[in-house]
């Protein structure tokens, strides 16, 4: 604080602003003398400039705070205000929480009273509480020698500082944490000081604006800010919101002077950023300002129960799972200089997030899905295979399926019996390479490179250290789903089958009976080629195992029977980990949704149907899933969807299937090296140094994700035989619910869980466009706006919508045998071979039976003169040789028409059908000439028809008595009808015509005709 108040010796003026706050409006100094954040305003009144300099060491001229202080009838009246006064104030920067995706910065104007003195008790001076200390946005100030980061909580009416020190030296982060909350007006004082106190160095900026603060980082000079500019919402889990980052900003902590020195003396340090940039922050990372994102849902329930039974409890911030924060090297620095450095900085992970909703009847439930990548041994494809010497394996992901009754907001239930919701149910799988030490080299031109064990090892070390940290996680028992190949004509993945199968069975000769390592072996893709094999079958047998086995997380209270625990975890994997293990993944997490819905009791059974609804909404979230993840690791798309693997959309799905293809092995063989650089550099498994080769220079990083060989060698290696830590084989227990301490400033649940502030923005104007809830994705979007107007649509979200039998209002019925249109009897008929061609009204299975028929089995029938209209008459011959029938097959919409397989193609294309309302319009197409009376007179007729009324009455005499064209028209028509003596000569004064130059442009060797796009 002393350090603060350095930079406010001048004072503040009364008509003194900083760019970006104007119009301050003098804030009235309590009677005390002392604010509620511990300043005294009184002592900073009476500083002169002979005690109390600038910023920068320069005298400034002395201005005390009795300048800004009201008379006492000011003061009344302003602690007096009237209430529409107070709500014209009160009204905090709420509104752009919803949907905007850049912040505003500080509002400098006076505080709202009359919400400080109703949060007084909540709220408290110091940031020892978890209330106090959460911010969720930020501004940016600068002067010559210092950043201000100001933070605001949600509701804008608490506030706190950081101080950044631009003049220090380059190895060295000068950072100072100002521990008082301040309030509105008092934060307008401060800034205001500060401006004041380095008015001679250009006064007090506004930098930027930003939503949070990622950390700090340094290439070969001075540290950078990395700063979040950008964000939208993504999901929402009991009140808090999770965000994705769609914009950053890399700010130089030096000055702007001293980084061009840097620069042009280091140019290894632009190239650092460069590499920097080829990671896109903007795509996949994720954040929560109150919500552990870092941790499973089970866990974070656990957490929050001890929590409370604790005298001092933890935020839940402080109990992150580093191996899922990426940024973790770049909050190293500020460990050291910042207190409580979860205050400022956030966690972020990189993966995928994605929430929708359930639509049943009035009941809302959402499924939320969380990828968490692992930031151990991450890479690029081919670069990054197997695991390395610490257990950690390429590809790591944690896939976590949240499924949640949104009754009530909050994870507390009524009591109070807080995080005891039995609304809130959630599911974990995992997926990572095969912990063995192998690799696959793209350096030549194979999209399928040879597969090489490096390392033969007796004892499976790797692989034991792998399975150790699963059990910590997640527990036992682990289910291990192996999807890889297992008959090839070169052995490639097969090589692997032989040694993981060999590791499972040497890891489980040591582990209890109860705990040893489920194995479970299916070539998955020969299956998909094969046809007398069920993929999709045989995976949802295996996903029961798998639930059986596992179970599911449901909260709720430990004396109720709705509390269930998740004890173990299902491990997938294939080669890559994308293709083969996403539907896998999917299958099991389609099987577990259908047991979370049950014990909701939104469903009866635990199954649900496929070509539903709700599994069309889970089977496109996990496609999206399975392509972020297909990107961030392989560099493209899912090369093989479930539409490939249910032998669906066979047509279509080919050829995006080769372009994905395509897409990977040129990512892979051009751009994975700049992701990978990339990589290590942001992770910081490089680290710049004097002396050591710069980055770009290594010919390989594998010692920069393994452990050096001295510092494994110096330590004492884990049992063979124990290789297993038995503290984590033992079962899971949730902790009894606790009610929070009966005292008057915890009886609100603000006090350890502000989701109600956070969620609901009391005081801030807000509309349901706005509102992330009303803008997720549903099943209602599946649902026909016209079936559902003509009530003959089940709103189910799990009735089955196959398109064989799904009923919708313009499904396509065809005319049987027999039938006949007609809406009179006709009298006269005629045979069809003595007719006139004319068109017949023939659709469905007709046409074929009129084709194989006597032209004399088949009668037309007319009545009517020409004035009357007339009513056509199809007849035919039901005694006659008939084709087998068929059911008929009558897509609703193109997109079941989309799936149709080559031998429905045919069947449709020789026997085509027409709905009622086709047939309708046919009919009066052919009538309709016949319905013309024959014009012989100017004069109309007595019973006209309408349609030459309206032609009639359309035509004015005015019109008529118009000429048709004017004299300067008449003058260019009787110049293009002059031709010369000598027609082939051109003339300059034919130069400007159309014709001569289309002329000149095709001696030019172009087309005479615009070249237009030809519709396939």
């Amino acid at each position: 604080m002393a350090d603060l108040r350095q930079d406010c010796r001048s004072g503040i003026g009364e008509n003194q602003s900083i760019d970006g706050l104007r119009g301050l409006t003098p804030v009235p100094v309590p009677p005390s003398g002392k604010h509620e954040g511990g300043v005294h305003l009184a002592k900073l009144a009476t500083m002169t400039s002979t005690d109390y300099k600038g910023s920068d060491s320069q005298p400034m001229k002395s201005v005390g705070l009795n300048a800004i202080q009201r008379t006492p009838t000011q003061l009344s009246s302003y602690d007096g205000s009237t209430l529409s006064e107070l709500r014209s104030e009160e009204v905090p920067r709420g509104g752009e929480g919803e949907d905007s995706p850049k912040p505003q910065s500080f509002d400098q104007s006076s505080s709202p009273i009359w919400t400080t003195q109703r949060y007084k008790e909540v709220f408290s001076p110091n940031v020892s509480r978890d209330g106090t200390s959460r911010m969720h946005r930020f501004s940016l100030y600068e002067t010559a020698s210092r950043y201000y980061l100001v933070g605001g909580d949600v509701m804008d009416s608490r506030f706190r500082v950081l101080k950044i020190d631009r003049t220090a030296e380059d190895t060295v982060l000068n950072i100072t944490e100002d521990e008082i909350v301040y309030t509105k007006s008092e934060m307008n004082q401060l800034l205001n000081t500060v401006d004041d106190g380095n008015k001679s160095t250009g006064g007090l900026k506004l930098k930027c604006s930003t939503w949070g603060l990622l950390g700090f980082i340094r290439f070969t000079g001075a540290y950078y800010m990395l700063l979040i500019t950008k964000r939208s919402q993504v999901a929402v889990l009991g009140g808090h919101y999770i965000y994705q980052i769609d914009g950053t900003e890399l700010v130089p902590l030096a000055r702007p002077s001293s980084i061009r020195l840097k620069v042009d003396r280091h140019p290894e340090e632009a190239r650092f950023i460069a590499i920097l940039s080829n990671l896109d922050l903007s795509r996949s990372f994720y954040f929560s300002y109150s919500y552990d994102v870092t941790r499973t849902l089970q866990h974070n329930m656990i957490h929050e129960r001890q929590n409370l039974q604790q005298v001092h409890p933890q935020p839940a911030q402080h109990n992150v799972n580093k191996m899922f924060v990426w940024n973790h090297h770049l909050l190293k620095p500020a460990v050291g200089n910042m207190k409580n450095i979860w205050d400022w900085c956030l966690p972020i992970i990189h993966g995928f997030i994605d929430q929708a909703t359930i639509s049943t009847y009035g009941r809302t439930v959402y499924i939320t899905i969380i990828a968490r990548r692992s930031r151990f041994f991450a890479g690029a494809r081919f670069l990054k295979r197997g695991a390395n010497d610490l257990g950690y394996v390429a590809n790591d992901v944690e896939t976590e399926q949240i499924v949640s009754e949104m009754l009530t907001t909050s994870f507390h239930a009524p009591g109070p019996k807080p995080y005891a919701s039995p609304n809130y149910t959630s599911y974990v799988q995992h997926r990572g390479s095969i912990p063995l030490h192998w690799t696959q080299d793209n350096a030549g031109v194979s999209p399928k490179p040879d597969i090489e064990l490096n390392l033969i090892d007796p004892f499976y070390s790797a692989a034991a250290l792998h399975f150790d940290n699963l059990f910590e996680r997640y527990g036992s028992p682990i289910f291990a789903l192996n999807l890889v190949k297992a008959r090839e004509r070169t052995p490639r993945e097969s090589k692997l089958l032989d040694e993981y199968t060999n590791a499972i069975a040497y890891l489980n000769q040591f582990l209890p009976e109860d705990d040893k390592i489920i194995y479970r072996h299916w070539d998955m893709s020969r299956a998909s080629k094969s046809r007398d094999q069920d993929v999709i079958g045989t995976l949802e047998a295996i996903a029961e195992d798998v639930m059986r086995t596992t179970g599911f997380f449901h909260n709720g209270e430990s004396q109720t029977d709705t509390l269930r625990l998740q004890t173990g975890v299902s491990r997938t994997n294939c080669i890559d980990c994308l293709d083969r293990t996403n539907a896998a993944q999917f299958v099991i997490g389609k099987r577990a949704l259908g047991h979370q819905l049950h014990a909701l009791g939104v469903i009866s059974d635990t199954s649900i149907d496929y070509d539903t609804d709700a599994v069309n909404l889970f089977t496109h979230m996990y496609h999206d899933h399975g392509d972020t993840i297909a990107i961030q690791y392989g560099g493209s798309h899912l090369v093989n969807t479930m539409e490939t693997y249910r032998k669906i959309n066979q047509w279509t799905s080919h050829s995006r299937d080769m372009v994905e293809s395509f897409k990977r092995y040129y990512n892979n063989s051009f751009l994975d090296g700049q992701r990978q650089e990339a990589y290590n550099l942001f992770l910081g498994n490089y680290i710049f140094a004097q002396g050591q080769p710069m980055l770009w220079d290594l010919s390989t990083d594998y010692y920069l994700h393994h452990a050096h060989p001295r510092a494994w060698s110096g330590k004492q290696r884990k049992s063979y035989i124990d290789w297993f830590t038995s503290d984590f084989l033992r079962k899971q227990d949730m902790p009894a619910v606790t009610a929070p301490p009966a005292t008057s400033t915890s009886e609100q649940p603000i006090c350890f869980d502000d989701y109600w502030l956070e969620y609901y923005r009391p005081l801030a104007l807000s509309s349901f466009q706005k509102i992330f809830s009303f803008r997720m994705n549903s099943t209602l979007r599946y649902i026909p706006a016209r079936s559902t107007q003509e009530g003959r649509y089940d709103l189910s979200p799990f009735r089955l919508r196959a398109g064989l039998d799904q009923e919708v209002p313009d499904k396509r019925e065809g005319i049987r045998k027999g039938e006949t249109i007609s809406e009179s009897q006709y009298e006269d008929s005629a045979d069809v071979s003595s007719m006139p061609s004319s068109p017949l009204l023939l659709y469905g299975s007709q046409a074929n039976q009129i084709r194989s028929q006597s032209p004399r089995k088949v009668k037309l029938s007319f009545k009517g003169g020409a004035t009357d209209k007339p009513q056509v008459l199809i007849t035919v011959n039901t005694e006659a040789r008939e084709r087998p029938s068929k059911p008929d097959f009558a897509p609703p919409d193109k997109s079941v028409m989309a799936q149709w397989t080559l031998d429905q193609f045919v069947d449709n294309s020789l026997d085509p059908s027409m709905t009622k309302s086709e047939a309708e319009e046919y009919e009066r197409y052919v009538s309709h000439p016949l319905n013309l009376p024959l014009v012989v007179s100017t004069d109309i007729p007595d019973d006209p028809e309408a349609e030459l009324l309206d032609y009639i009455n359309s035509v004015t005499l005015a019109e008529l008595s118009m000429p048709y064209s004017s004299e300067e028209d008449m003058a260019d028509y009787e110049d293009f009808l002059r031709v010369s003596d000598n027609p082939l000569t051109v003339t300059e004064a034919d130069a400007p015509k159309k014709r001569y130059k289309a002329y000149r442009q095709w001696l030019k060797g172009k087309s005479l005709f615009k070249q237009q796009r030809v519709d396939a």
